[in-house]
């Protein structure tokens, strides 16, 4: 993913834009939950963590102006470490000093095009699917799922579910077309 959905993020700025937020929250809240646990957080404690970076966001990107020569991933994670810094203030006794260089050695969790290849672009294709899916009959994304996964002849797998080949070769172009439009949305 080179860059974020400009689109997205203008449509963020409205508050009442709840299918936007919904959105966003499916998108990033992978990533999100990945840089909490690459701090040394628990799971329970991770997931906080990701909460308090969501509502940081809530108030600020209504304010964010995009600038698509910057990386408003990079933003996210300065916020994100921002809530982590916090929770760490937060847990100290205030006799204790904070060791700021430690803060400045957290690592990258990899390089971006690692974390691209191995773990974010798998994760989108994912949710995708899963938006996907929802769009389609039970019975039909069980043929689907079937027909893209098994090397058996599509006649056979429509007649298993109850459905007519031509369902089923209508299902895999809807899906491929779907899955372009959400992986568009997703990573304009």
């Amino acid at each position: 993913m080179n860059s974020t959905s400009e689109s997205l993020l203008l449509r963020l700025r409205l508050a009442a834009d709840s299918e936007a937020w919904e959105y966003f929250v499916s998108l990033y809240t992978p990533l999100l939950f990945y840089w909490a646990r690459r701090t040394g957080l628990a799971r329970e404690d991770a997931s906080d963590l990701v909460q308090d970076v969501l509502i940081q966001l809530l108030k600020s990107l209504p304010e964010f102006d995009y600038d698509a020569r910057r990386s408003f991933r990079g933003w996210l994670r300065t916020i994100t470490l921002n809530c982590w810094r916090q929770r760490v203030r937060k847990k100290r006794p205030p006799t204790a000093p904070l060791d700021a260089s430690l803060l400045e050695e957290l690592p990258e969790p990899q390089s971006s095009v690692e974390f691209w290849e191995s773990d974010y672009r798998p994760a989108l294709m994912r949710r995708a699917i899963e938006l996907c899916r929802e769009r389609f009959q039970p019975n039909t994304w069980a043929a689907l799922q079937e027909y893209l996964q098994q090397d058996r002849p599509a006649d056979e797998i429509a007649r298993r579910h109850g459905i007519s080949v031509w369902t089923l070769y209508s299902a895999k172009s809807r899906l491929v077309r779907m899955l372009r439009d959400e992986l568009d949305d997703m990573l304009d």
